[in-house]
């Protein structure tokens, strides 16, 4: 670095990226603002400057590049930064020591820091706990754990396995291997290790209905409520457990059946074209996504899924990992999946995207099919991608949940309407109990739409009860009020 580049440097002030000392004599304070870099973006620490940015140097001498050496050995991991001097006048001159980020679990003394702006602290025991796990997740983690012993290969889903070989073969990633027997399959996708099935393999390919009880976080939670948040009525709420491959098929026939699709007429042609409220591939692959990247470790977790009037949330247990951000699934970005394992075989048969594209593809969907760009945060837990459906479909769908409802009213009361004069022709021969009045109706049993029609009669006076004395009694029959003639079809 030449001394106009310095000086430049030194213009931009003290930053997340730059520290000044104005000498070799806070070389612990300094060391401590390296171990803060490492663990961030990187940066540069410049001794011989002062904190408001002037330039007064330093006495540096062989012994001065020692101190600071032995300084850098209480960082932990060892580490190894570009240290250079320049001269500024005959006697004096500038040290500057630049580290490169690594968003890593670095430690002085057994401290980590971190930066905060232009100042060092110690960085919050939950975030290197994370941080930790992070770092220690690329050799053990919960999905290349051995599965129990109980579990055998007979438990998973032969015919999935063969079909998923056959996916990657035909999405061209993936070249036929020379044996093809399930055991070889699996080895092939890395899912048996020295002769065990991995957690991974259940994940993917489990379908024995014991391996419910020993894994109940292979489920998926599906819900479509009346309105715009959970306090809305529920229209349809499912539960389902089984492999991946099931989930993701699962959540796709559950989206589909709620999905509303609008059409238009397109201008000058005799053309209809429907546009789904969210666009199926991005739905698609975010699900999937939630599905690889979610966190399996606590057993009673799920993948949720809720749709609501005018947005979609899906949702995975877990958190973003190895510096990961909203911000930058909106950009491109490596891949790093917390389960490469699973995520490994859902790219091989083309289900998911790979090298930091998938989210990417998201919003290019979503574009494309006239909705919002979608978001991605944490919440309580959980890592949630947002879908904002199309407006117009929303009018279309308020307007059709209104005629569905208005329609469906109509409908009942026409029916109890109807049902009762059933039961009105049924009592003209002798007096009935409430399962007899069923039974003689055709119905399997006494449904509620019974019940309220019953009560309505009573009401109205056009039926009493034979023990009006006591209405619960498990005798109780009907009989026809006399004199009337409200239900007769005469």
């Amino acid at each position: 670095m030449l001394l106009e580049e310095l000086q430049r440097l030194i213009l931009k002030g003290e930053s997340e990226r730059l520290e000044f000392k104005r000498s070799t004599g806070q070389r612990t304070e300094a060391a401590k603002t390296l171990c803060a870099l490492l663990n961030g973006l990187g940066g540069f620490v410049v001794f011989g400057v002062t904190d408001t940015g002037e330039l007064v140097g330093q006495t540096i001498t062989s012994k001065t590049l020692e101190d600071i050496a032995l300084e850098l050995k209480r960082i932990d991991p060892p580490v190894f930064p570009e240290i250079k001097t320049i001269s500024i006048n005959d006697d004096k001159g500038i040290i500057i020591i630049r580290v490169h980020g690594e968003q890593g679990i670095y430690t002085f003394d057994h401290r980590p820091y971190l930066r905060h702006g232009p100042t060092t602290q110690i960085m919050p025991k939950n975030e290197y706990m994370q941080r930790l796990f992070a770092y220690l997740h690329a050799t053990r983690r919960w999905e290349n754990e051995p599965c129990p012993d109980s579990v055998k290969i007979s438990d998973l889903d032969d015919e999935e396995i063969h079909a998923t070989l056959q996916m990657a073969i035909d999405a061209g990633r993936i070249d036929k291997p020379q044996h093809t027997d399930t055991k070889s399959i699996l080895t092939g996708f890395n899912l048996i290790h020295e002769n065990k099935l991995l957690n991974a393999a259940v994940v993917l390919y489990g379908k024995a209905q014991k391996l419910q009880s020993l894994y109940p976080q292979l489920s998926i939670r599906l819900a479509r409520f009346k309105g715009e948040d959970r306090l809305g009525d529920f229209l349809d709420n499912r539960q389902y457990w089984g492999n991946a491959f099931l989930l993701l098929k699962r959540a796709e026939s559950f989206l589909y059946d709620h999905m509303p699709i609008a059409g238009r007429v397109l201008s000058g042609k005799m053309r209809r074209e429907d546009y789904p409220m969210y666009p199926p591939r991005a739905i698609r692959e975010a699900v999937a996504n939630s599905i690889c990247h979610r966190d399996y470790a606590n057993p009673g977790d799920a993948v949720t899924i809720a749709m609501y009037t005018s947005h979609l949330e899906i949702a995975n247990p877990g958190s973003f990992h190895f510096g990961i951000s909203p911000e930058k699934l909106t950009k491109p970005h490596p891949s790093r999946p917390w389960n490469p394992l699973i995520a490994e075989v859902f790219y091989r048969t083309g289900i998911i995207e790979k090298w930091g594209t998938g989210t990417l593809n998201i919003i290019n969907w979503c574009k494309g099919n006239g909705n919002p760009p979608p978001k991605w945060e944490e919440q309580s837990g959980y890592v949630v991608n947002t879908f904002l459906s199309q407006q117009t479909i929303v009018e279309e769908q308020s307007r059709l949940e209104s005629r569905l409802e208005s329609g469906l009213e109509s409908g009942l009361e026409s029916n109890r309407a109807s049902l009762k004069t059933s039961i009105f022709g049924i009592l003209k021969d002798r007096d009935l109990s409430r399962a007899e009045i069923a039974a003689r109706l055709g119905h399997k049993g006494i449904s509620g739409g019974l019940n309220k029609a019953l009560k309505e009669m009573l009401e109205e006076g056009s039926i009493t009860y034979t023990r009006p004395e006591k209405p619960g009694s498990r005798m109780q029959t009907y009989k026809l009020q006399d004199n009337t003639d409200q239900y007769s079809k005469d």
